[in-house]
């Protein structure tokens, strides 16, 4: 499991972080080859508290925006899909990665 935004943190430090209102989240993009489309996810990210979830999604949007629409039917609408999830602060899947993690250490 590739976690990105906890590389320096402890277990004490990642749980203050949830407590305070981090979340694991993923985000969704979409590439298009004329008839091939292609819906994808990243790779999971920690989002602390104080950081902007929108941001961190933006890049994602954006290659969906760019390569994404093209493909015929699914490039249009899985394009929005993900645009809309991405700027509503990606895929929470907190519940999900701690219940993984606690497994993990025990």
């Amino acid at each position: 499991m590739n976690i990105r935004g906890i590389e320096d943190m402890s277990r004490d430090q990642l749980q203050h972080e949830i407590e305070r209102g981090g979340r694991f989240v993923i985000f969704q993009y979409c590439i298009s080859i004329v008839v091939l489309s292609f819906k994808r996810v990243s790779d999971i990210r920690f989002i602390k508290g104080d950081e902007s979830a929108f941001r961190k999604g933006a890049a994602y949007s954006l290659i969906s925006l760019l390569l994404g629409w093209w493909g015929i039917p699914w490039g249009p609408i899985w394009t929005i899909s993900s645009v809309i999830t991405n700027c509503r602060g990606g895929r929470d899947i907190t519940p999900h990665v701690v219940q993984a993690l606690s497994t993990k250490a025990a």
